[in-house]
């Protein structure tokens, strides 16, 4: 009883937590939001200042050119005016030339001091106009009704300042009737006094368009006001926001609200409400130099924080459901704690058959030690999790050795499973092929089957020939393999090839090297290689061959612990990531002292068998073999021979059979060697024995009586020759 009611309590306090837990976080996801939309307001708004500000110098720099432009257009003509104020009618030719230097010039003239030609303070102002690309020259404007031009600034101000001016625009009421401004500056005749005053009109009608042809926002627009605020350029009646900008002057001279000064920079900026209650803000600052006029640019807080509110809306209904989620989640967890008890129960019924199926996992592995002389072998697995995707395997047969290291995708019990099908196929093609190629496509088109998951796996397969060192292997998408053979370790030069279970007609293609006596060589998965320490730095590739480098590996197992604890040691305290995997195969052999041996060479025709017979019965006299064990010899070569007879030679084709005998003192070896085409005797399968003989295929049964009557039947093509070892304990 005492029990339950631990176990209820236990249920209680974990529900209590677990909620209080959700509610501050869902407290936390609040106030992140919150502060998440402060934050991005402050960059929009930070934005908003630098586009701005870029687009006020740009505008600034549009005017200032045009005004740059007018300026030294009459100051580059000043001297030659200078020159000219001798002779009142020189003036003309002088006047026409400058204003058709720019389509903006609307007028170009000189106001002359009063009296300055010798009469009684007559005023002389001669006036040329560009209208429709013809420049008219009128002669002394001044005659007109009321134009006393000693009363406009554009004279009064550089006369008594010297200095070139500026006026503020206005509208041309003499002859254009358009807006312009004009710059002045003093005309100083050739006795060094002042002669008078030289102006241009500039029209300033392009400036609407101009200030006003790209925004940052589509209802952004520019206005540009004189020093004292009075309108210049406003933008076109075509814009959606025109009937508004009278309330963005208004606001810029208000003096009763402080503008605030945009942050490292002149700027001034304002807000401002508009006639349908929408916020606004105007930035404007004045031009350096002269004229001094403002450059403003309104935008409007809808375009600027538009997509943040609706994002902040979005996000405040996204938070409302998910609050209503989390009700649902609470009461959903309230209910389930029952079933909670329940899962930790299954939980620990899984736990154990994952150890059940992680004990028949490592029960595939061979455990047994391969006893023979030509090589030392040894391998290592450490999974990351109680199944895994690695496998290795290793086994002998007609004195070869067949192994095999592999990594499926993923990890876990379906890694394991696509493995368990892998290691099966190797062992079942294995035993009947000797070509590490087929035997990938074979495995291949059986991974491929059925894997509508798209599983794939890594994999190595080689195939040693103990008495020659000569190593066939093919790979799949596996990682290198590493030879050592010597002080630096180098990769094994292999074909990428495609991973199993990818492409079901994939063409494998084998690779074939030599082993020199006393060679290493290393497999492995990635397990190794792609090690992590804390720092998600990986062993690597190279870490693997310093460490083979740094230390004298006697034997395969000492390598693998070497690898192991080098691994083991880099990665520290971090966690084990994937499956480690570790396959070295040292090739030793052992060189045979024959107490006996002897040589013959025949034609490849069946009316030399009786030469093949008299020289086995010969040999195994000379050994004393008994008369049943010679028999048996006598068979299997004889068999061995017509084999060769039958299938090295195109019929018709003439060639010779070398066969080698010798013996140790507890086996005899025969090695028979040919030249004609290769095939391979080993590969065929076994004969079904217990089928009748019209149900057996034809052919094969003398490969079969040859294995049952030997130990040990090896193939290989060397050199372009066939060679079949066979071997037999005496």
């Amino acid at each position: 009883m005492r029990i339950l009611l631990d176990k209820i309590k236990k249920l209680l306090n974990r529900r209590t937590t677990i909620t209080l837990i959700i509610v501050f976080a869902a407290l936390l996801i609040e106030l992140f939001s919150a502060a998440q939309y402060y934050y991005t307001k402050q960059l929009l708004e930070n934005e908003l200042e630098k586009k701005a500000s870029i687009e006020m110098t740009m505008k600034a720099i549009l005017i200032k050119s045009m005004l740059n432009t007018t300026e030294q257009v009459l100051n580059s003509h000043v001297t030659e005016i200078n020159k000219l104020t001798k002779d009142p009618d020189d003036i003309d030719d002088a006047i026409r030339t400058i204003v058709q230097a720019n389509d903006y010039f609307k007028g170009v003239g000189i106001a002359f001091v009063p009296g300055y030609f010798k009469k009684d303070n007559e005023l002389y102002e001669p006036w040329a106009f560009n209208s429709n690309n013809s420049v008219i020259v009128r002669k002394n404007i001044a005659k007109r009704g009321g134009h006393d031009y000693t009363t406009f600034k554009f004279y009064t101000e550089p006369m008594s300042t010297g200095k070139p001016y500026w006026c503020d625009p206005y509208i041309d009421s003499v002859e254009t009737h358009s807006l312009i401004t004009t710059y002045s500056i003093p005309v100083i005749d050739y006795t060094g006094l002042k002669a008078g005053i030289a102006g241009i009109d500039l029209s300033l009608e392009w400036l609407s368009d101009s200030l006003n042809n790209r925004h940052m926002y589509p209802s952004s627009y520019c206005i540009l006001l004189t020093e004292d605020g009075e309108l210049i350029s406003q933008p076109p009646k075509s814009h959606p926001r025109y009937k508004d900008f009278d309330d963005a002057i208004r606001s810029i001279n208000d003096t009763t609200t402080e503008a605030r000064t945009v942050a490292k920079s002149k700027i001034k900026v304002k807000e401002f409400v508009n006639e349908d209650g929408q916020d606004a803000c105007v930035f404007f600052h004045h031009m350096k130099g002269n004229p001094r006029w403002m450059v403003a640019v309104v935008c409007y807080d809808k375009e600027v924080y538009g997509d943040l509110d609706k994002i902040r809306l979005r996000t405040g209904l996204l938070m409302l459901l998910g609050f209503l989620l989390l009700g649902y989640i609470i009461y959903r967890f309230i209910k389930n704690n029952k079933r909670m008890a329940e899962n930790e129960i299954e939980h620990e019924r899984l736990s154990s058959e994952l150890q059940v199926a992680k004990r028949i996992q490592s029960e595939m592995l061979p455990h047994d030690d391969i006893s023979h002389n030509n090589i030392d072998i040894a391998a290592t697995l450490l999974a990351a999790r109680e199944v895994g995707g690695d496998i290795y395997d290793y086994f002998l047969r007609d004195d070869k050795l067949f192994f095999c290291i592999g990594d499926a995708s993923g990890k876990g019990v379906p890694s394991a499973l696509i493995m368990s099908v892998t290691h099966s196929m190797f062992r079942s093609f294995g035993s009947q092929e000797s070509n590490p190629a087929r035997i990938m496509q074979h495995i291949n088109k059986a991974v491929c089957h059925g894997n509508e998951s798209s599983m794939f796996v890594t994999f190595f397969i080689g195939v040693l020939d103990l008495p020659t060192g000569r190593l066939h292997y093919c790979n799949a998408g596996h990682d290198t393999p590493v030879i050592i053979d010597g002080d630096e370790p180098q990769t094994l030069d292999v074909k990428a090839n495609m991973v199993l279970g990818i492409v079901k007609d994939w063409f494998y293609e084998s690779q074939t090297t030599i082993l020199k006596p006393q060679a290493t060589l290393l497999l492995y998965t990635d397990g190794l290689t792609e090690a992590m320490d804390t720092k998600h730095q990986q062993f690597g590739i190279e870490r693997v061959k310093d460490t083979i480098t740094q230390h004298h590996c006697d034997t395969s197992q000492i390598l693998l612990d070497t690898l192991t604890r080098a691994a083991s040691d880099f990665v520290g305290n971090a966690e084990q990531s994937d499956d480690l995997t570790l396959l070295a195969v040292r090739y030793t052999p052992t060189p045979e002292q024959p107490i006996a041996r002897q040589e013959l060479t025949v034609e490849n025709d069946l009316s030399h068998i009786s030469q093949v017979n008299d020289f086995v019965t010969a040999f195994c006299d000379k050994l004393n073999l008994d008369k049943s064990t010679a028999t048996n010899m006598r068979l299997a070569i004889e068999e061995a021979v017509v084999n060769v007879i039958n299938y090295a030679y195109p019929k018709g084709e003439k060639g010779d059979i070398n066969i080698i005998a010798s013996a140790t003192c507890d086996t005899i070896k025969w090695v028979i060697t040919d030249n004609g085409v290769a095939f391979a005797p080993t590969d065929a399968p076994d004969v079904d024995t217990s089928l009748s003989a019209e149900d057996r295929q034809i052919g094969g049964l003398g490969i079969f009586l040859v294995r049952q009557l030997m130990d040990t039947i090896n193939y290989e093509r060397i050199n372009h020759k066939n060679v079949l070892t066979l071997k037999k304990k005496y």
